[in-house]
């Protein structure tokens, strides 16, 4: 065996790529500065020194820390395509002084990614960074895989989405707003044709829901909101992957010919809109893509206007949110037997700059994607994990139970 294919084949063999790359005459090792760029908000004072840059290629996870150029620097590195990344919290004093402005605010987060870079060679990176500012509600908890039943068929009833307060006050979540983004094998719009049509201004929705607006509904601080298609108990059917859903607060309701079992005393969430005509409960993929949003406004979404597939004008049309409404957005992407489908990723970096995603490539095994545990407040409450990077805020499990975040 020749010594160039020696080196491609334990390229291949070592990292489950998605394709074979032949590097010719690189090196077995090469080395990556990565200069992060602040964002544009920041006109004031920051600290460049001292943040983490994950290089992430499937299982494997590299990280550096910048200098006080902002440098991060990888030494020793096996030449391959990566994801970059880096994301840190700020405080209300370190947002005044970076920003110069006087807004009150509980936190930012400063975050930024590039996925499936290329490095073969010893380069410098310039990663753009951008600003959001920490919410109060969040999305915690979205299981979509469904699991098999005790007759080992497909079992889908028990999907459900959980809504998060992390903060230390009460809040009333009554007019909420939940979006399921765009999810077509073949993509309706890149982001690149978002770009070019609208201007990086919307997303894309097959569907959006309404906590009702005409009764409160307060959660309290660290509690949640359970939003499911089946408000029962669904261990009968499975009972080491499935859930206890009976003390749902809010209940998709399907009214389809042949609908999934409906509890009477759960409220029902409102539709407001959906792109399948015969699907009014959450249309959870159970394999993914399977992003989620939520937000609140007090226009009419069930007014805005629609769009068919980039540069169709015929077939499915999806309600075009105006990106400027959103609170929260959780990227939920495929997972195939090539790895992460990244490509196919539909929301902006300021929206989520990373992605997360099940283990299994066809669901069906109780997978569920929740956020890890920052910390917690002073009455015990968790903090959740809330970087603007799903990558680095969220985990898979077929263990944790509804309203639960420490496992």
């Amino acid at each position: 065996m020749t010594k160039r294919l020696h080196t491609i084949l334990v390229a291949c063999g070592l990292f489950a790529l998605t394709s074979c790359v032949d590097y010719s005459d690189a090196t077995s090792e090469t080395s990556a500065r990565v200069q992060i760029l602040m964002p544009k908000e920041f006109i004031g004072t920051s600290t460049l020194a001292g943040h983490e840059v994950i290089l992430q290629q499937g299982s494997t996870r590299l990280s550096a820390t910048t200098d006080a150029n902002g440098v991060a620097t990888f030494n020793g590195i096996i030449p391959d395509v990566y994801d970059i990344s880096c994301s840190w919290e700020i405080t209300e004093a370190e947002y005044h002084q970076a920003t110069g402005s006087n807004q009150s605010v509980s936190g930012c987060t400063v975050s930024g990614s590039q996925n499936s870079l290329l490095i073969k060679e010893e380069q410098t990176i310039t990663l753009s960074t951008q600003l959001s500012i920490n919410q109060d509600i969040i999305i915690g908890k979205i299981y979509y895989a469904g699991s098999k039943d005790n007759n080992n068929r497909n079992y889908m009833a028990g999907r459900f989405i959980e809504i998060y307060n992390q903060s230390n006050k009460e809040i009333d979540v009554a007019g909420f707003y939940i979006g399921l983004v765009e999810a077509e094998s073949t993509q309706a719009y890149t982001l690149q044709n978002l770009h070019d049509a609208y201007a990086d201004s919307v997303v894309l929705l097959k569907q959006i829901f309404r906590i009702p607006a005409t009764t409160s509904h307060k959660v309290a601080a660290g509690g949640s909101v359970l939003i499911v298609n089946s408000a029962i108990d669904h261990t009968a059917n499975n009972t080491s992957m499935e859930y206890d859903l009976s003390g749902a607060d809010f209940e998709a309701k399907d009214y389809s010919s042949n609908p999934v079992q409906n509890n009477p005393a759960t409220p029902a969430l409102e539709l407001i809109y959906t792109m399948y005509p015969s699907i009014s409960n959450m249309n959870l993929v159970q394999s993914g893509p399977c992003g989620v949003v939520i937000f609140r406004t007090d226009e009419d979404p069930a007014s805005l206007p629609t769009t068919y597939p980039y540069g169709k004008t015929s077939g499915n049309q999806w309600k075009l949110l105006p990106k400027r409404m959103i609170l929260d957005a959780v990227e939920v992407l495929s997972n195939k037997n090539t790895g992460v489908d990244v490509a196919t990723k539909r929301l902006y970096d300021d929206l989520d700059a990373g992605y997360t995603y099940i283990n299994s490539t066809s669901g069906r095994n109780g997978e569920v994607v929740y956020r890890k545990t920052s910390k917690h407040a002073t009455d015990g409450h968790a903090v959740l994990m809330d970087t603007n990077n799903s990558s680095n805020d969220f985990k898979v499990s077929t263990t944790i139970k509804p309203r639960e975040y420490d496992e």
